[in-house]
């Protein structure tokens, strides 16, 4: 399942557009940036950032501006109505989900629940 900017579940930034694009092309032809939902971390769940070339049908695949980003089925459920964003200042350069699911969060942002 492919979506545009405007129709997605989840929604990619401009900056994290660019600096996916910026990161994709370093890798391999047909690259994509897998970002997942795994269980762990002090408040429950916790991102996951990934280098694919595969995809499974089921995926969600996000396009803008040159990035691909490839969601699964189950992290999707979780990862449904959230902006990526990319956010470059003086605490570093990270990206950052903003996830209206997430009820609490640990200090450092890494991980969530729901």
């Amino acid at each position: 399942m492919s979506e545009t900017a405007v129709d997605a579940p989840v929604e990619m930034s401009e900056n994290a557009a660019l600096r996916i694009s910026e990161i994709l092309k370093t890798e391999p032809e047909g690259s994509f940036l897998r970002i997942g939902v795994d269980g762990g971390g002090c408040s429950g769940f916790t991102y996951t950032y990934k280098i694919e070339t595969q995809r499974d049908d089921e995926d969600l695949v996000l396009e803008r501006d040159g990035a691909l980003v490839l969601i699964d089925p189950v992290s999707l459920e979780i990862l449904r109505g959230c902006r990526i964003d990319f956010i470059n200042n003086l605490m570093g350069r990270m990206f950052k989900i903003e996830n209206p699911a997430a009820t609490a969060s640990c200090g450092c942002g890494s991980s969530f629940a729901v």
